[in-house]
This record gives C-alpha cells, sequence and structure tokens, in this order.
C-alpha cells in the first residue's frame, strides 16, 4: 500500500484539458458560462469549452469548471493566473521588449509585457477587459468568460479574445449588457458577494484598464506585501453604453473545443510513468518484500538458536 501511495503521490501536476469537466465548444444554451482561451502569440489552437454550472461562480470556477488546467503566480496562487493549458510554459522563449529570451517562472505577477488578459461579456455583446479579480467576481449565466494572451501591448491594445461572444443560433438577439458588482473586498481570496440593494452598483467611468484584476493586470507588480494577501484595488470600467458592438462571429478565428487535447489522467498516468498494471506491481513488490523479510527473520531465527 506505501508503494502505491508513493506512486500517486509523486505524480506531477497535468497540464491537458480535463475532459470529465464542461464539454467542447459553445454552451448551448444561458445555462452555464462559455469560456475562450486564445493563445494568440504564444501560437496553438484557440479553445472553445463549455462549464454548463447552472449555479453562480466565479471566473475561476468558469476556468476550471470548463475543463482548462491552470497555474497561478506562486506568491498569489490561483488569485493570479500565470499559465493555461502550460503556457507559457517554463521552458519556452517569451520575446518580450528588451528580453527576447524572458522565462516564465510564475514566481510572482507576470511583466506588463506578457500576461494572461481576463475578459468577459454578456451574449451577443463585446468583449469586456475584466477590472475584477477572477476570485472576486462572477461570471455572468449564459455569458462568456475569455483569457486572451498578450504580448508586448499596452493597456488600450491588449488584443481581445478573437471569437465573438454570440451563442450560435442567437445572432439576431439584441445584447443585454450586464453591469456587476464592485467587489467588496480586495482579497483575492475572497469571493464576491451578491450586492445589497443599490449600494453594490458598479462604478462607471472612463478610468484607465486595470492593473490589478487576477490574472490579467497589465502586469504591475502589487503594492501589497504577500503576508497582506491582497492585490491592488481595482480601477473603474467604462459603462455598457460605452462599449462597442460585439464581432461579426463569421470573422472567429479557427478555433477546437479541445476535443484533440490530450486528458488531464493520461497525462498524469503517462508522466508518473504508471500504467494500468502499476497497481498490481507495486502491490506485488509488496508482499515480496514482506515474504522476503518474513523468510529473512524466520533463518536468522534459527541461525541464534543453532
Amino acid at each position: 500500500m506505501a508503494a502505491i501511495f508513493l506512486i500517486a503521490a509523486s505524480a506531477p501536476a497535468a497540464h491537458a484539458v480535463d475532459q470529465s469537466k464542461g464539454h467542447p465548444g459553445f454552451c448551448k444554451d444561458a445555462t452555464g458560462v462559455t469560456v475562450v482561451v486564445d493563445f494568440q502569440q504564444l501560437g496553438g489552437t484557440t479553445i472553445v469549452r463549455c462549464n454548463p454550472q447552472p449555479a453562480r461562480g466565479t471566473g475561476l470556477d468558469a476556468l476550471k469548471g470548463a475543463g482548462f488546467q491552470i497555474a497561478g503566480a506562486q506568491r498569489w496562487g490561483e488569485a493570479f493566473v500565470c499559465r493555461v493549458e502550460n503556457r507559457p510554459s517554463a521552458a519556452e522563449n517569451v520575446p518580450i521588449t528588451g528580453r527576447e529570451k524572458y522565462h516564465e517562472l510564475c514566481i510572482d505577477t507576470p511583466p506588463a509585457q506578457a500576461y494572461w488578459s481576463y475578459w468577459h461579456a454578456s451574449n451577443n455583446c463585446a468583449w469586456d477587459y475584466s477590472q475584477w479579480g477572477v476570485k472576486n467576481r462572477d461570471f455572468i449565466p449564459g455569458g462568456f468568460e475569455g483569457w486572451s494572451f498578450s504580448l508586448n501591448a499596452t493597456a488600450k491594445t491588449n488584443p481581445i479574445p478573437r471569437v465573438s461572444a454570440v451563442r450560435p443560433g442567437t445572432e439576431s438577439q439584441p445584447c443585454v449588457p450586464r453591469e456587476e458588482a464592485k467587489p467588496v473586498t480586495g482579497d483575492p481570496g475572497e469571493r464576491q458577494q451578491r450586492p445589497q440593494g443599490g449600494n453594490g452598483q458598479q462604478q462607471t467611468g472612463d478610468g484607465p484598464q486595470a492593473t490589478a484584476e487576477a490574472g490579467a493586470g497589465p502586469g504591475e507588480a502589487p503594492a501589497a506585501g504577500p503576508s497582506s494577501g491582497a492585490l491592488p484595488p481595482p480601477k473603474p470600467r467604462p459603462s455598457a453604453s460605452a462599449r462597442p458592438q460585439a464581432k461579426d462571429p463569421s470573422m472567429n478565428v479557427a478555433f477546437t473545443g479541445g476535443e484533440n487535447a490530450e486528458d488531464v489522467n493520461a497525462v498524469i498516468e503517462r508522466e508518473s510513468g504508471a500504467d494500468d498494471w502499476a497497481p498490481w506491481v507495486a502491490g506485488g513488490a509488496v508482499l515480496a518484500l514482506c515474504v522476503a523479510g518474513f523468510f529473512l527473520a524466520r533463518r536468522r531465527k534459527r541461525a541464534q538458536g543453532a
């Protein structure tokens, strides 16, 4: 049993689509949330998956519930998404301006020139750059969550996901944007609370893009130390009336639902060196050790008696 435990415990963290969660493609109705991951200049296929979760949930719930594998920064944990599907990996060069051979180690906040920008949208609405953290905002039921890698861009030129936030079959429906309540806390580990009456209304204005959302700030180092556990306070975003129209779905970049991506359980099994026979082999090894120990102890006892 000990050997079996050691084999399981030594399995590395896998970065592949968890096929047991969510399903490929857009959500079929207003239940759950559609998640778009656009690797942009990192290369690779843009992935669209649905988290059919009917209950309320955070942006982090949406991302993981759709089956995506993520890694947070060591300093902030999953409150600041550093990798999605192991991109950018620690081994690949990320050519940011002035540091052409930069490697993302996910120790602290990624630099302003290379990070996962975080977006959201109601169905048939334009993508909106999230001003709140992935743990501090709720996903929009029937809406979209977007992750787009931003390389050498500014707060005004961060690339939006190249798949429009429009569920197939709803193209003729109007955009009904949903204003979000301002988080009641800057603690990235504390979940967004439901607004109370008029006190939870979203601030509006033409402030700059946020620098503090989890996984999507332009990469400024957090002002608060690790002991406080708090990201800097978010900045207000433009009101719904100021948003542009949604992009024509016919202009979508080619995407998949991650159907051909390796399943996370298969990755764990392969990287751990385990297979279907591993538990039996491990159990046999433990039994063999026990039998050998028994006979060795018996032989010693006989030798001492002689």
